[in-house]
C-alpha cells in the first residue's frame, strides 16, 4: 500500500436525497461537483489515496455498486455517475454521522501514512463536520475546501465551515489552492 501524508475523503456523495430538505441539498450539491471532480483528479495525479465514506442505506455492505443501485434515481443519477468511486479507491460504510464512528477509517489512514485529511462531501453541517471533529481529536491536520462541501442550508454550511476553521483549525481555502 503506497504511503501518502494526504488522504482525500469523499463523504456521503452517493446519496438518494430522499429525505426532508433533500431537494435543497441536491441543488447545493450541484455547485460542488466541478471543483470536487477536479480535486479528485488532482489527488489521483499526485498518488493521494481517495477514501469514500458513505451511509450504508440499510444494506450494511461496503459494496459501492449495491449502494449506487439502491440510491440512484431520476434526480441524482447524473451526480452519482460522475462521482462514483473508481476500482482503486477505498470505500467504507458508516453507521452514523462521523466517518470515524464504527468504521475502519482510523486504521486505514494509519496504514496509508496519512496525517493531512482533505474533507469533502455532504452534508457539511452534519457528516462532514462530525468527521472533521473526530479527525481533529485524532490530531489530523484538516483541509476543508469551501467549494467541495455542501449542506441543505447555505447558512448552516457557512457556520459549519467557520467551526471547522476556528475550532478545528482547518484550512478552508478553495480546492484550487490545495497543493500536495
Amino acid at each position: 500500500m503506497p504511503k501518502s501524508q494526504y488522504a482525500l475523503l469523499i463523504i456521503d456523495m452517493i446519496n438518494d436525497f430522499n429525505f426532508t430538505h433533500g431537494d435543497l441539498l441536491l441543488e447545493n450539491t450541484h455547485h460542488i461537483m466541478e471543483p470536487l471532480l477536479l480535486l479528485k483528479r488532482k489527488a489521483k495525479e499526485n498518488s493521494v489515496p481517495i477514501i469514500y465514506v458513505n451511509d450504508h442505506y440499510n444494506l450494511w455492505q461496503a459494496n459501492y455498486e449495491k449502494i449506487i443501485e439502491k440510491c440512484s434515481n431520476e434526480k441524482n443519477s447524473h451526480i452519482i455517475e460522475k462521482i462514483a468511486p473508481n476500482h482503486d479507491d477505498f470505500f467504507l460504510i458508516k453507521p452514523k454521522h462521523s466517518g470515524f464512528y464504527g468504521t475502519a477509517l482510523n486504521t486505514l489512514l494509519y496504514h496509508l501514512g496519512a496525517k493531512k485529511l482533505i474533507l469533502t462531501g455532504i452534508a457539511g453541517n452534519i457528516c462532514v463536520l462530525f468527521t472533521a471533529n473526530d479527525a481533529y481529536m485524532r490530531e489530523f491536520s484538516l483541509l476543508c475546501p469551501t467549494d467541495c462541501i455542501a449542506s441543505a442550508d447555505q447558512n448552516d454550511n457557512e457556520y459549519a465551515l467557520r467551526m471547522m476553521a476556528h475550532v478545528l483549525k482547518a484550512n478552508t481555502s478553495k480546492s484550487k489552492d490545495i497543493i500536495f
